[in-house]
């Protein structure tokens, strides 16, 4: 499967990963097979694209199916060593003229519809991004003569049922997956996209009249919102491991109020002023842990044996049993004081407060009291 002939692969972690191409890419060239057989009625096995990212691709077409009306083909999506939920799907295009002179471009089957404000594509369309938009507008109109009309209608059977382990739900896409990219191309384990979803969430969120916004690491913290607060969670967002990243974003949108909220083996990281706090970037829990009882004087035995912990699960234990509890305390306070000085200067009218929590012993801390922070975000 696949056609890519320049820069195949990309390096990760010491892996050789194999390079994808878009959604966009696919209905682009699944678009221009269909207008050439249109034209010529010769059948056409792949398509030679240029994306815009300047990589030359061979993409193979698939499926045709000609109607009285037009033409139909497919490309399967080829995601490469990414996880990409549109992998092995079918994106069609079909083309048949029109008498109106100009080309008209829509979604069908399996493609979603944009329902909210906030997205680079207008409420009521189809969600095909404007960097796909106009590489199927430009490759029509280079294969076509002047004023020649033609109507191209994007679909991907399954879309609807696909779209729910993507971000559409969250986006407001309802009734399939998008087409998307930027560069044409799927670069494996590529953070780029995911932070911009991220920002378009967050975006969305501040063009419903919101000013502040709740910020969780995944599922944890997601999980403790819904199950032990009364926070409402219609503010809450998820960062991943991007937390500087996406503090500088919620300051450049204008949120003005902050909550963050997640899981201790994630959260203790900012407190030692680490922002992207993903294993493969860091990893000072101890340390941190550490450095902290210090400044209360805890004793060597206890550095000793939170230095020995796998976990901040198994820190609590030993630090529990030694009377240094306090330390929480003093770990989300640190937390927010990190969080707040990465944004000196910056925005110094944003407030921030913060949640830490362990699991399996239900500890929770905060910045300040619970109950005070459940009132101020309803």
């Amino acid at each position: 499967m696949g056609g890519i002939v320049l820069t195949d692969y990309v390096s990760y972690n010491g892996k050789k990963l194999r390079k994808g191409y878009t959604t966009g890419s696919c209905a682009t060239a699944a678009t221009m097979a269909a207008i050439e057989i249109l034209k010529t009625g010769h059948p056409v096995h792949q398509v030679n694209l240029t994306t815009p990212s300047g990589v030359e691709l061979v993409i193979p077409i698939e499926n045709t199916i000609l109607t009285a009306q037009g033409v139909s083909c497919s490309v399967i999506k080829d995601g490469g060593d990414d996880a990409d939920a549109t992998h092995g799907m079918h994106i069609y295009s079909t083309v048949h003229y029109n008498d109106k002179g100009i080309i008209q471009l829509d979604g069908g089957e399996g493609i979603g519809r944009v329902t909210q404000p906030g997205l680079r594509v207008a409420v009521g369309e189809a969600a095909i991004n404007p960097t796909p938009r106009k590489m199927i507008t430009e490759a029509a109109e280079h294969l076509l003569p002047k004023g020649q009309g033609i109507t191209i209608t994007i679909t991907a059977p399954g879309g609807e049922k696909v779209a729910l382990n993507t971000m559409n739900p969250k986006l407001g896409i309802v009734g399939g997956i998008s087409i998307l990219g930027t560069s044409g191309i799927v670069t494996p384990m590529s953070e780029d996209s995911w932070k911009h979803a991220i920002t378009v969430e967050m975006e969305q969120l501040y063009l419903k009249g919101h000013d502040k916004i709740v910020l969780v690491p995944g599922n944890y913290g997601e999980n403790f919102l819904k199950e032990q607060t009364s926070i409402n969670f219609d503010y809450a967002v998820q960062m991943s491991n991007f937390v500087g990243y996406v503090l500088l974003e919620v300051m450049r949108i204008g949120f003005k109020k902050v909550l963050l909220v997640g899981h201790l083996g994630k959260f203790i990281k900012i407190a030692g002023g680490i922002f992207s706090t993903h294993s493969k970037d860091s990893d000072a829990r101890n340390e941190i842990m550490i450095a902290n009882l210090a400044l209360l004087d805890a004793p060597l035995s206890l550095l000793q044996a939170v230095d020995a912990a796998l976990t901040t699960e198994a820190q609590y234990v030993v630090i529990k049993e030694a009377g240094y509890e306090a330390v929480y305390q003093h770990i989300v306070d640190k937390i927010k004081e990190r969080a707040l000085k990465l944004l000196k200067f910056r925005a110094p009218e944003i407030e921030i407060e913060a949640i830490t929590f362990l699991t399996q012993y239900h500890l929770v801390v905060s910045t300040k009291p619970l109950t005070q922070l459940e009132e101020e975000w309803q």
